[in-house]
């Protein structure tokens, strides 16, 4: 049974996701204060957080920084009012897996929250390998290895590389990408696919994400000879 960590401070939308979350056959626990909520979650012994950016004692970006900082990697659902580009920028790039602005429909979050559980889900090395030698995720740790060498992926950016390495040698549409990394819904005007994507080829290799033109990106699924530009 899935665990999620649900940190809110209004207690009657709380109660309304503590419950929505049982019905669904989930154990949520429920805290009110930044503080509290980075103290549980770096116990280890949540699958999922949803997190509230507005928080007493701690603010939830706060939280959100601290947790990445200590290279926790359990996915977070950013759960809020805020609503500013600014907000979800600074909440993408802090780490968090998903953002939901308030108000929101429930089975639409129970739908992310699922999403996002079978990497967070798993409780043994469930390990992903692109070629020999190539790309490797492991999805219970959230590391990930590049030709034997160890590359630090926030936690936005080894949910992009894993969407990729399921989908290896396949042409994925920047509205896919959006769609599964960072939910339906997301503004499809936006370029955050193109600056993750750069992120991600600074760190696995230039030539490991190809570029189609008019179309979107995809992995190559074999070992690149060399970097460079695609």
């Amino acid at each position: 049974m899935s665990r999620i960590l649900v940190v809110e401070d209004d207690p009657r939308l709380s109660a309304v996701i503590e419950k929505g979350l049982r019905a669904a056959e989930m154990t949520p626990t429920v805290v009110a204060d930044g503080r509290s909520a980075l103290d549980y979650a770096m116990t280890g012994e949540f699958d999922l957080m949803i997190l509230d950016l507005g928080l007493p004692v701690m603010d939830g970006l706060t939280v959100l920084r601290e947790l990445r900082a200590a290279r926790v990697r359990l996915p977070v659902i950013v759960l809020t009012a805020r609503v500013s580009l600014d907000d979800t920028i600074a909440s993408l790039e802090g780490g968090a897996d998903d953002y939901m602005p308030k108000p929101f429909r429930f089975d639409e979050l129970l739908a992310r929250i699922r999403l996002r559980l079978p990497a967070a889900g798993v409780h043994g090395p469930e390990t992903m390998i692109l070629g020999d030698g190539g790309l490797v995720l492991n999805l219970h740790t959230r590391q990930a290895t590049v030709d034997g060498r160890s590359v630090q992926l926030s936690g936005r950016e080894f949910l992009l590389a894993e969407t990729l390495l399921r989908h290896a040698g396949q042409v994925l549409s920047r509205q896919q990408i959006l769609d599964r990394v960072w939910g339906i819904g997301f503004d499809p005007g936006t370029n955050i696919v193109d600056v993750y994507i750069r992120y991600l080829r600074r760190k696995l290799g230039q030539r490991r994400i190809e570029s189609v033109w008019g179309v979107g990106y995809r992995l190559v699924p074999e070992r690149p000879d060399q970097t460079g530009d695609s």
